[in-house]
């Protein structure tokens, strides 16, 4: 990682430095590697009916609305089992229970291409979003354990970055796949399921053996640089007025105002993700394969944007006006893609929104860790999540819905601008109500 992921540790004693450069350096590269390929094939793994689609729907005779039905049906499980999940992760540790995630949600992705009817879609995708449960919040949560908070959007941006890499990934096979119709008697979107789903299951196991659950069980951490990560964050703790206790957390209002903008935020995101391919397939006339590489395209530049903006988030200290100023501009850039047909200007449009919605997840995501610790943090964060994936069900149904009454994605995309702008307010409305911490001041 580059070594300005620690300048904010040089003010400390020479000493003390050295020990939190060296801990931090290790945990990043043992950790947010691993962690990032987890999350990526999850990403991959609830989005890739949006490839799939462009033969499943056909063969399969489902209409626009049940495609949507069915992607957003995934969120539902997912959100009810996000909270026990995190719960069931505090106490029985990291490395058992993300691999248990891991090993069950590639085991059911794979049966994905076992789906004939609208039903046994709707079930899959249900099932699906309760394997997962847990991981994305259960990461969150783990990551508290290890990065003090100053240095946590920048931690979280190089975990969180494999979520547009991954869309690197989902896209150049996705026209490889797709175009395996037939072999083995099997549809090239059966191939999609089968394939991307594999890594899950072998995943599991590294995760078994490599993660630790906190420093105390990690080999590679020296006893100085072990004190000084627990010393760090229990310093953290102790400074921090909320309770540590679930019940607190889940009483502080800021969770579930959390909550209801990342519902709001990513009701956008999958209304438009779960529609990309068929909706960049409308505007410019590609092939399934040229779709996907215009969408790695995409990828490559929110990672890029994830990663910039985490880190000027960390380097000023400010969260909120990095989160909001893009927002807004992904709400322009919806309602304008929303008015034209022109390929050249919606196009360019498309490939910002996925950018600026990326640029800000460094910064969203470390707000709620600097006033969640210990099981509050579990419970808080999960609840946070289980709101938030609320939005997932919502957006691809009504962008379905939407195409199927209108004739067209336009509508959809345009309507796109208002969740993102009730998501600018909420998001300065918890500007409002922050008490001064490390994560939101000068320094």
């Amino acid at each position: 990682m580059p070594e300005p992921v620690y300048a904010a540790l040089a003010d400390a004693p020479a000493e003390d430095s050295a020990v939190a450069r060296s801990a931090m350096r290790k945990a990043t590269w043992r950790l947010i590697p691993l962690i990032a390929v987890g999350y990526g094939i999850a990403y991959i793994d609830r989005i890739n009916i949006s490839f799939a689609a462009l033969q499943m729907n056909r063969d399969l005779h489902f209409s626009a609305t049940i495609y949507g039905l069915g992607a957003g049906l995934f969120f539902l499980s997912y959100s009810a089992f996000e909270i026990p999940s995190n719960l069931m992760l505090h106490r029985l540790g990291a490395r058992r229970w993300m691999s248990r995630i891991l090993l069950t949600w590639g085991v059911l992705a794979m049966a994905m291409a076992l789906v004939r009817t609208p039903l046994e879609f709707y079930v899959m995708r249900l099932l699906l979003g309760a394997a997962e449960a847990g991981f994305f919040p259960g990461v969150l949560y783990y990551l508290t354990l290890w990065f003090p908070a100053h240095l946590r959007a920048r931690t979280i941006s190089r975990f969180y970055v494999s979520l547009p890499l991954s869309t690197v990934i989902m896209g150049g096979l996705a026209g490889a796949l797709l175009n395996m119709q037939g072999r083995l008697s099997l549809a090239g979107w059966q191939w999609l399921f089968l394939a991307e789903g594999l890594p899950a299951v072998l995943l599991s196991a590294v995760f078994l053996r490599l993660l630790p659950d906190r420093p105390a069980d990690a080999p590679w951490i020296e006893p100085a640089e072990r004190d000084w990560i627990e010393s760090s964050l229990a310093a953290e703790h102790s400074e921090n007025t909320s309770a540590h206790h679930p019940g607190s957390a889940l009483r502080d209002s800021r969770v579930w105002l959390f909550g209801l903008a990342n519902l709001v935020m990513l009701c956008t995101l999958y209304a438009y993700s779960f529609s990309a391919p068929a909706i960049l397939l409308k505007f410019t006339g590609f092939s399934a394969a040229g779709v996907g590489y215009l969408v790695s395209i995409f990828g490559l530049l929110g990672g890029a944007a994830m990663i910039g903006n985490a880190w000027l988030s960390d380097r000023s200290g400010e969260r909120y006006w990095h989160i909001v100023v893009p927002a807004l501009i992904e709400a322009a850039a919806f309602l304008v893609v929303g008015f034209t047909r022109n390929p050249w200007v919606a196009v360019p449009l498309l490939a910002l929104t996925f950018l600026v919605h990326n640029s800000m997840q460094g910064p969203l995501l470390v707000l709620p860790t600097a006033f969640l610790t210990g099981r509050g943090a579990a419970a808080g964060l999960a609840a946070i999540n289980m709101v938030g994936m609320l939005g997932g069900f919502f957006g691809p149904s009504f962008m379905g819905l939407a195409r199927d009454l209108t004739g067209s994605y336009q509508t959809g995309l345009a309507a796109l601008s208002l969740p993102m702008l009730v998501f600018a307010a909420l998001v300065l409305g918890l500007k409002r109500m922050a008490r001064p911490s490390a994560t939101d001041s000068s320094r």
